[in-house]
């Protein structure tokens, strides 16, 4: 039971504020006060923070789960001078001791997995198990990091003059910045750290303005670890704070790669101001991400996959399926499984800290209002909401504390073929449904939006999947087959084509972009030859 009011203590002269026994426990779990203590949002080798407060809302319940004190431009802008500093204890140290670094962090976080997924369940509004999964996906990325801080190499190159010899070779940059979204508030900051340590960069961390205690717990945990590496605490900073704080980090010219996940809209202002300055941008933005059933696919296997890529996470992945073409031959049938799953108790809503919970809320109210907005706006252009249930939720079942929460009904539409927002993303559980004849025209549709993130065909077809994966097919970064768009692994390469940003992070040549490359050539022949056969001698 929520407990809300003040304790006023005449001897101390303060004012304390009860949390709810759900989330202290959370929050006591990994290490936060749960008393109303105002949170150090800054760490630069020293807690600290005297910028605008931020403040962690519960999606679930409304509740104030605590106040950090994010930082100011002036301490944001010594953090990146501390980390750029440190960043010279780091290039120093050999790849594979890096690399040992990066396997004591997977240590620590193996140790906190299922502590730590809690807190992002409890302060982004995920479901348990995703949670648990998210902070899993930076365990199974520094297992990554560790091995390739053996392996990582550049390449010797034939030369056409006698006696040479040509070099590619990586090497650091210097400092990362990484600019967080809140749908993942720990997997994206480690793929960043992780493959930005191993190469020998630096990094200054700027989380969500509202996933800041998920932050501050992993860099509580982090910390101990540099510091027996003989490494600065700097060397992964962190800065919590408003806007201010973004645009400083984003326009500093010490930071040489800015790693940005967030909207396409914010995305292209982030990537025009770090090109300004010739830095180096690393976007991942929006994904309005499609599924083509064709007529010869596994519709069982196609069913679990849509459900889980369409809803999972309340439609608040970058990778969330948003359209859905199904083969004209198979699309009543499609649907007419599809449709009770979304009606039914097949998918219960309600406290994301329940195990038994597969919908959890929105992140914030205004996402709520973009769902109606979306919604509202499909139906007063003619589109029709193919499921009974839709809007807001008022009273979730079995979670009396859900009704300050952001709850709404995930649903499924038919807009009109010219509706606009087939090619607009709204970070929501809306699924939206068409019918196709050819392959040829299901892949038209799929490309024939700005973004560029994900795909997936759903087929028995060997044609149908060469078709999918070659020239004419898929232009996204992701494209499956019999799998659904969202639960990348890390092994891959991470990113999305046209207004996604083009950017690759996690696994695959992503650590590419977090060194700079040099082509050296070597003459050891002890004469000069020119290549291309010019002569210059008189």
């Amino acid at each position: 039971m929520l407990q809300n009011r003040l304790l006023h203590t005449a001897r101390l002269g303060v004012s304390r504020r009860y949390l709810s026994s759900r989330a202290a426990k959370v929050l006591s779990a990994v290490g936060l006060p749960t008393d109303g203590t105002p949170i150090p949002g800054v760490y630069d080798g020293q807690w600290k923070g005297s910028g605008p407060e931020v403040h962690s809302i519960c999606p679930a319940t409304g509740e104030k789960l605590a106040t950090v004190r994010g930082g100011s431009v002036e301490e944001t802008q010594r953090a990146i001078a501390a980390t750029k500093e440190a960043g010279k204890a780091l290039r120093a140290m050999p790849a594979p001791k890096r690399g040992e670094v990066v396997r004591q962090i997977r240590e620590a976080l193996a140790g906190k997995v299922g502590e730590l997924g809690d807190l992002v369940s409890l302060e982004m509004g995920k479901i348990k198990s995703e949670g648990k999964g998210e902070v899993q996906e930076f365990v199974d990325i520094c297992d990554y990091a560790t091995g390739l801080s053996r392996s990582m190499a550049g390449r010797v190159l034939p030369s056409e003059r006698p006696e040479h010899v040509i070099y590619e070779i990586p090497n650091p940059l210097g400092v990362v910045g990484i600019l967080s979204a809140f749908n993942f508030p720990v997997a994206v900051y480690g793929w960043n750290l992780s493959i930005a340590l191993v190469t020998g960069n630096s990094t200054i961390w700027k989380p969500a303005p509202s996933t800041p205690l998920a932050s501050i717990a992993v860099t509580k945990l982090l910390a101990p670890v540099f510091e027996r590496n003989g490494l600065p605490g700097s060397v992964a900073s962190l800065v919590c704070g408003d806007v201010d704080v973004g645009k400083a980090i984003v326009g500093s010219s010490d930071v040489d790669l800015l790693s940005f996940t967030g909207s396409e809209r914010v995305g292209k202002e982030v990537g025009k101001a770090v090109q300004d300055r010739f830095g180096k941008p690393l976007l991942e933005l929006g994904g309005n991400n499609a599924v083509i059933v064709d007529k010869d696919a596994d519709l069982d296997l196609a069913l679990s996959a849509v459900v889980f890529a369409a809803v999972g996470t309340a439609g608040q992945r970058c990778t969330t399926t948003r359209r859905l073409y199904l083969h004209r031959s198979i699309a009543k049938e499609f649907l007419a499984r599809l449709i009770p799953v979304y009606e039914g108790s097949k998918l219960p809503v309600g406290d994301p800290l329940n195990p038994a919970t597969l919908v959890g809320p929105l992140h914030t109210p205004g996402a709520v209002q973009a769902y109606m907005k979306t919604l509202n706006g499909i139906k007063s252009r003619g589109g029709k909401v193919l499921t009974k249930r839709e809007g807001p939720i008022e009273d979730v079942a079995g979670f009396a504390e859900g009704k300050g929460g952001n709850f709404v009904w995930p649903v499924v539409v038919q807009p009109t073929k010219e509706d606009p927002s087939w090619k607009e993303e709204t970070f929501a559980p809306i699924l939206q449904v068409a019918e196709f004849d050819t392959l040829e025209e299901a892949i038209r549709l799929n490309n024939d939006v700005p973004q560029g993130l994900s795909s997936s065909l759903f087929t028995n077809s060997l044609d149908a999947m060469g078709k999918w994966l070659g020239p004419e097919g898929s232009d996204c970064g992701i494209t499956n087959i019999n799998v659904g768009s969202s639960g990348a692994e890390i092994g891959a390469a991470f990113g999305g084509n046209k207004s996604t940003g083009w950017g690759r992070e996690s696994g695959g040549d992503a650590w590419h972009q977090y060194v700079r490359w040099s082509a050296a050539t070597v003459n050891y022949s002890g004469k000069l030859h020119l290549a291309q056969g010019v002569s210059f001698s008189s």
